[in-house]
């Protein structure tokens, strides 16, 4: 049947398709444009700057970091149970949590203590599986026994019994609990007046091999921090797909010891989907218009 429009008006309608073709054609490339500078181009990311700002007094109570510093494993120090060890008998198979504490505090170490077991709780890896904890205290007057009465209690508030392989409570000599709190930049006061000591809070992480990985501040930790640096200190053999994936959104920021939201790589991985879900659309329209030019046209 023939086609009874007037020419003129036929040509019109094939100049109107041929111009949205070749705008939505030019459209899709600049959205393809404009997703490859998202995905290309690094945003700036703003650095905060240290605390200058801090009371002299308190200025000699931090926790410096020292990422990458070999721990010396040949110090040696006593466990729980009153035998002689070195630091390398901990270390080799598991990245490792490094607390130090005095046992005799009253104040900040419990704390510490408490938000660690608090996090260590809310964490599907266990203790003495996916990695260790090490207690160390920098009291040279803390004895076994008491190391053994903190780890009983801690033990039982976990409530998991394969930690008992792998939480350890460390106590030492004077030489050697300066060399390890210096390695890892962990630096206290004495009060003369009445034994108790000025100290930062916080938590480090350790690699099997025991290098400092992660330092993480304060007496509250995050489950999820905490699980992307043991990922990460073990060189990824733990955790699953959704832990990589979570460690290509999140950073760990050195200053403030926290993993933080990467907006560029969430951009990213976004811009990711969405180039291949609009090249999966570019692909079906062409193939279509392509099947509709190849298809019977109407009779002049």
């Amino acid at each position: 049947m023939k086609d009874r429009r007037p020419t003129g008006l036929i040509d019109r309608h094939r100049v109107q398709n041929k111009e949205e073709q070749l705008s939505f054609r030019f459209r899709t490339q600049c959205a393809l444009l404009a997703l490859f500078f998202i995905l290309v181009v690094e945003l700036p990311v703003p650095v905060q700057a240290h605390n200058e700002d801090r009371p002299l007094a308190l200025r000699d109570v931090t926790l410096d970091q020292k990422l990458g510093e070999q721990v010396p494993l040949g110090l040696q120090f006593h466990d729980e149970a009153g035998r002689t060890v070195n630091l390398s008998d901990y270390f080799g198979k598991r990245p490792v949590i490094l607390t130090l504490v005095y046992l005799k505090c009253q104040d900040l170490c419990p704390l510490v203590l408490d938000g660690l077991m608090r996090t260590l709780r809310a964490l599907s890896f266990t203790v003495g599986n996916q990695f260790d904890v090490l207690t160390v205290s920098f009291d040279p007057h803390d004895t076994p026994a008491l190391a053994a009465a903190k780890k009983n209690d801690l033990i039982k508030q976990y409530s998991r019994p394969q930690a008992t392989k792998g939480w350890h409570f460390l106590t030492g000599d004077k030489s050697s609990i300066d060399r390890l709190t210096h390695t890892v930049g962990f630096r206290f006061n004495t009060d003369s007046k009445n034994g108790r000591y000025d100290h930062a809070t916080g938590i480090m992480l350790l690699t099997p091999q025991g290098k400092i990985a992660r330092y993480f501040y304060g007496i509250e930790f995050s489950p999820r921090d905490i699980r992307l640096g043991l990922i990460e200190a073990a060189t990824e053999t733990i955790g699953s797909p959704i832990d990589q994936l979570l460690l290509f959104c999140y950073h760990y920021d050195p200053v403030t010891g926290k993993y933080g939201l990467m907006i560029t790589r969430v951009i990213r991985l976004a811009g990711i989907t969405t180039v291949l879900l609009l090249g999966s659309f570019i692909f079906v329209m062409l193939r279509r218009d392509r099947n509709r030019k190849l298809a019977p046209g109407e009779s002049a």
